[in-house]
């Protein structure tokens, strides 16, 4: 369950400081070589797509702050191939991208719902070796993506259902402050 891969989710240290990934569960899409991709799951934009894409105007499925990285960029994950052409299977059943005039037409139509498919602006990117140095700082801990977590109905619930899926043993720092020094 510790290697890195695709389809595996990081999910922060309680006491990572880093505002970019404070208490953040990442889906990792692709890691190699010359590095890791994947998408902040759990922190929900004011803004719904249709804001963000003229083409969409008036859809008010949520968009996710995906990652630091090429913040003017949409990306998607979904769970309808049979609709979606071009994805990449990153787990069972859970695809990342494919053809976007595809899912225009879709969302267009009504033809997908909001528990079918997530779209984040930006991405969270590593070089070669980084996340390796990250794991070994305890920065993360590591575990099985699954679509209860990517098509989770309550963004806020995330870190700590990604938590408790890690065993017992984990369950007690879902409850630690996020600043230990102002206890």
């Amino acid at each position: 369950m510790n290697e890195l891969g695709a389809g595996k989710i990081l999910i922060a240290d309680p006491f990572l400081k880093d505002p970019n990934f404070f208490r953040s569960v990442i889906l990792l899409c692709d890691h190699r070589n010359e590095g890791s991709f994947g998408f902040v799951m759990n922190r929900q934009l004011d803004q719904p797509i249709g804001e963000l894409i003229e083409a969409l105007d008036g859809c008010s499925f949520p968009v996710y702050d995906g990652g630091p990285v090429q913040k003017d960029t949409v990306h998607f994950l979904h769970q309808c191939p049979d609709l979606i052409s071009g994805g990449t299977e990153i787990i069972n059943g859970i695809f990342w991208g494919g053809d976007f005039e595809e899912v225009t037409e879709l969302l267009r139509l009504n033809k997908i719902s909001e528990s079918m498919i997530r779209f984040y602006l930006g991405y969270s990117g590593w070089s070669d070796g980084q996340l390796e140095n990250e794991m070994k700082e305890k920065t993360w801990l590591i575990s099985d993506g699954n679509k209860k977590l990517v098509f989770h109905n309550n963004a806020e619930m995330i870190w700590k259902d990604a938590v408790k899926q890690l065993g017992s043993e984990y369950e007690q720092i879902i409850n630690y402050p996020a600043d230990p020094q102002l206890n």
